[in-house]
């Protein structure tokens, strides 16, 4: 008899055991994890906005390699650092990175070119995150840089070569307090209304104020047909050697002085809300 009990309290306790772990897992259990993944103007993932339009991706997630074309950048002295999703390329004081065109890149006739960037002021010169090259010309066949830098603001200074030598400069649109902070910066350009719009953090408009949009009607059609390169960090005649014949090293050129991420460029001009999904997903590391 006093076997028997044994046996059944042995049992009895096993039974307790296991009751305990299982009341202990579904304590544990998360409810959220069976909700949908949010969406924002019916997209759940940045991967989701235009993929056939998406010509060139660099996530910089310790690789230098654009994920559309498979190709590799050539890194030149760029680390890595933080980035607003995973890593992101740390540039600085002679460190950036040159990428080799693509053909996808050489066809595009209308585009959007978006990237997030976190970066101190630079009293040193220019920072400029994104130009493609023009090998001839003092400037690339387009510049996005930050100028006339203060504690509270600065100019963001845009320029383009269109069709032929038709030349753009999109210089009064200024950014307010973007120092040390992630900025979301998008520009877009639609070759059949010949509009420029730009973006910061998903809204062409701040605090009422519409941040940038031109109509430039005899700028034609994007042209990087001749473009060798794309450089991140910095201008093209800042590199060493530089990138084109039409300039060498400038004292006021500088370089960027932090991060640059999610580098994306599609071969049309996004949409308003296609703009603003992506800005959303993207600060959510989607």
């Amino acid at each position: 008899m006093k076997h028997i009990l044994s046996k059944h309290q042995r049992t009895m306790g096993a039974l307790v055991i296991v009751g305990l772990f299982v009341w202990a897992c579904q304590k544990k259990f998360d409810p959220n994890s069976y909700k949908p993944n949010e969406e924002f103007n019916g997209y759940s993932y940045s991967r989701d906005v235009a993929p056939s339009n998406l010509v060139a991706y660099w996530a910089f997630n310790n690789s230098m390699i654009d994920s559309v074309s498979g190709t590799y950048a050539n890194n030149a002295g760029a680390t890595y650092g933080t980035g607003i999703v995973g890593q992101g390329l740390q540039c600085g004081l002679n460190q950036y990175a040159v990428f080799p065109i693509t053909p996808a890149i050489q066809a595009m006739k209308s585009g959007t070119f978006s990237y997030w960037v976190n970066t101190p002021i630079n009293s040193n010169g220019i920072q400029e995150a994104l130009c493609i090259v023009d090998s001839n010309q003092f400037w690339g066949n387009l510049d996005m840089f930050f100028d006339g830098q203060s504690a509270t603001g600065c100019t963001m200074k845009i320029q383009l070569y269109g069709n032929g030598t038709n030349e753009v400069w999109l210089t009064n649109w200024t950014l307010a307090n973007p120092w040390n902070a992630w900025q979301h910066l998008v520009l877009t350009y639609d070759d059949t209304t010949t509009t420029f719009n730009f973006y910061v953090n998903g809204a062409l408009y701040q605090n009422g104020t519409l941040v940038g949009s031109a109509q430039e009607p005899n700028f034609e059609a994007l042209n990087f047909t001749a473009a060798p390169t794309v450089v991140f960090g910095s201008a093209q005649f800042m590199t060493t050697p530089s990138q084109t014949s039409g300039a060498t090293s400038q004292s006021w050129g500088g370089y960027l002085a932090g991060v640059v991420d999610e580098v994306r460029f599609y071969n049309r001009a996004l949409t308003p809300s296609e703009i603003s999904a992506l800005y959303k997903l993207e600060l959510l590391g989607r």
